[in-house]
């Protein structure tokens, strides 16, 4: 299904139809440009740039001028960035939207010309190749999603053409318009700066346009930021006939449709892996809970119409056509997996075909595939709005909001689900609890062949602090009770409330195996992070007969999910009391454990689609009552 493979392997961008009209475009530039947090309104920051280290566009080296960075682009990656902007008569805006546009592509491991991917950076480095065409390139740097600079505090974007800005307007080289850059770099710093505390996060979800600032590092990907708005006042449930941009704001907030499309086409085009669709198929934990859901529930299924979004394969369809619906509505976007789910259905007896026209008896099935993205349903097919009895969808992404499908799901409830109509499943939630030193690759560092490697085992945590990590852990290694972080009800939900913000208080467990000794209340031990994990319910409100749950615990058989971890930035000690107390000591530390720990977690979908941005504010608090805040922790999910 296109929503069930939880791939992060994106495959060749295709260049998309650009069908904006450039008034729409003018009308939402301040929207689209709100997100620009990397610059800094200082005086000080542009004079200190002159001093700064160019960092290449692909490795990590560092140069003191841009001539000598660019003539190692050439001899090591293939890359001439002047010939480039010569060949394309790229303007000041549209050299700057290529280095953005380079950097974005090499922090995904992707060849910036040709589109493949590579597991690691050193293969990138030894297939980039000079681009045998521009062809391809120029049409993505008129998304303005490329003016945001990828890197915070990148020097290369305004010292770029330093040399050439004195060249005669009748050599070769592409003369760049001084007032151009000018006006470029006022307008950058116009955008105030954004900080994480309290007082903006409550701003946010009152008034719904704040935006997280980047990360800076090493690791690129986890270097984007939110650049979200909420959307203000009541959510339309009958959007307009045709799919339009003002009907789309609603379920993708803040974003350059055009942007939507690009990624949208990367996305759905990962999708021709069998093997992927095998991995999905293979979950029994998610397949039997759908197949309960529909097939045991027939006074539900029975006659209905139902629209499964997303289909893949098509195996929600088939078991709701075995549940004998009377019309099955599949939709997928990926162009391979449609052709491949008509098929799967028609050598099943399953395929609804239209009658024939020379009078011969032909039995049909039920089940319909329509090529397209749910968006741009009712333009491929015959549907009238508000028709459908049950929707379907496997939408969930890993930390259950990744791929950000759960905007599409919504639209369609809102624009073809009939009132009173079924949605399966019907509730999310979102699950925390911190883990101990055992859901870390400490422990097997620690004894290697009877060797002490743990110092690898430390550093390998302190890099986990820079990024979420998708893995198992073991109910076991978890350190304190589970609290519910969120719940969706997907019939009464609206688009903006994907992006959220909530607390939760977490206390140490006394049935975990690292706290199990009979003197608990004087034992310490120490919580590493906190991991994230979803249930989906299919409910008795619609599934009266066999309601069913889907869990990515980790205190139930695995799931292709896993589960999310955030790792802390350092570990905390926690103990339900400790009569020796140092006063003196920091909360948290092993003379003050902490008897709770209190997150206040944010997810949100973030400014490249597809992806979401987590922030984790961490507060310990003592047996005294003393609390110890630690600076707020960003993760990029991407």
């Amino acid at each position: 299904m296109a929503n069930d493979e939880e791939t992060l392997r994106p495959k060749r961008i295709e260049e998309d139809d650009h069908d904006d009209e450039y008034e729409d475009q003018e009308e939402e530039e301040d929207d689209d440009l709100h997100g620009w947090d990397d610059w800094r309104e200082d005086d000080q920051d542009q004079d200190e740039t002159e001093d700064s280290a160019f960092l290449c566009l692909f490795c990590d080296s560092t140069y003191t001028d841009t001539q000598a960075l660019f003539h190692h682009c050439i001899s090591t990656h293939h890359f001439d960035f002047q010939s480039i902007r010569k060949t394309l008569t790229l303007d000041f805006y549209a050299s700057f939207k290529l280095i953005n546009y380079v950097r974005s592509q090499v922090s995904q491991k992707r060849c910036w010309s040709c589109g493949l991917n590579f597991q690691s950076k050193e293969d990138l480095w030894n297939h980039l190749h000079e681009a045998v065409s521009l062809d391809d390139i120029k049409p993505l740097l008129e998304n303005d999603q490329y003016l945001k600079p990828f890197l915070q505090d990148d020097s290369l974007l305004y010292s770029f053409n330093e040399d050439e800005e004195a060249v005669d307007d009748g050599d070769d080289v592409v003369v760049v318009d001084i007032a151009e850059k000018e006006e470029l770099m006022t307008n950058l710093r116009k955008f105030k700066d954004i900080c994480i505390d309290s007082e903006i996060q409550d701003t946010y979800h009152q008034c719904g346009k704040e935006d997280v600032d980047s990360i800076s590092g090493s690791h690129l990907n986890v270097g984007s930021s939110s650049g979200k708005s909420a959307v203000n006042g009541s959510t339309s449930r009958e959007p307009e006939r045709h799919t339009n941009d003002k009907a789309l704001r609603a379920y993708f907030p803040n974003r350059d449709l055009k942007d939507v499309k690009i990624v949208n086409a990367d996305y759905f085009g990962s999708y021709s892996s069998f093997g992927i669709h095998r991995e999905m198929l293979s979950d029994k934990v998610r397949t039997d809970a759908y197949r309960k859901a529909i097939v045991d529930n027939s006074s539900l299924l029975n006659g209905a119409v139902v629209m499964d979004v997303g289909c893949g394969t098509g195996i929600l369809s088939l078991f709701s056509a075995q549940a004998k619906a009377s019309r099955v509505i599949a939709v997928e976007a990926s162009e391979k997996m449609a052709a491949v789910a008509t098929q799967i259905a028609k050598e099943n007896g399953h395929l609804r075909i239209k009658k024939p026209t020379d009078g011969t008896s032909q039995s049909t099935g039920v089940v319909e595939i329509v090529q397209c993205m749910v968006e741009e349903l009712d333009k491929k097919t015959s549907i009238e709005p508000h028709s459908v009895d049950v929707l379907l969808s496997e939408w969930m992404g890993y930390c259950l909001l990744y791929e950000s499908m759960l905007s599409s799901v919504l639209y369609a409830r809102d624009k073809w689900l009939k009132p009173g109509g079924a949605i399966l499943p019907d509730t999310a939630t979102i699950i925390v609890a911190g883990f101990g030193k055992g859901g870390t690759s400490i422990p097997f560092w620690e004894n290697v062949y009877g060797f002490n490697m743990s110092c690898v085992g430390k550093e390998l945590v302190e890099g986990a602090a820079q990024m979420p990590i998708v893995d198992v852990i073991e109910g076991d290694d978890l350190v304190t009770n589970a609290a519910v972080l969120k719940t969706f009800d997907l019939v009464t939900m609206k688009p903006d409330e994907v992006d959220f913000t909530a607390s939760v208080e977490l206390e140490p467990n006394l049935c975990s195996t690292e706290t199990n000794s009979l003197d608990f209340a004087s034992k310490t031990t120490w919580c590493y992070g906190a991991l994230l994990w979803f249930e989906t319910g299919f409910t008795s409100r619609f599934c009266k007969e066999m309601p069913a749950n889907l869990s990515t615990s980790p205190y139930t058989p695995k799931t292709h999910w896993s589960q999310t971890i955030l790792t802390f930035r350092e570990p905390i000690a926690i103990s339900s009391g400790k009569s020796n107390l140092d006063k003196s000591a920091e909360i948290g530390s092993d003379g003050c454990p902490a008897v709770k720990i209190s997150l206040r977690i944010s997810i949100a979908r973030a400014s490249q689609h597809r992806s979401i941005d987590i922030s984790m504010e961490t507060v310990g608090v003592g047996p005294d009552g003393r609390k110890r805040s630690w600076p707020v922790q960003l993760f990029n999910m991407s």
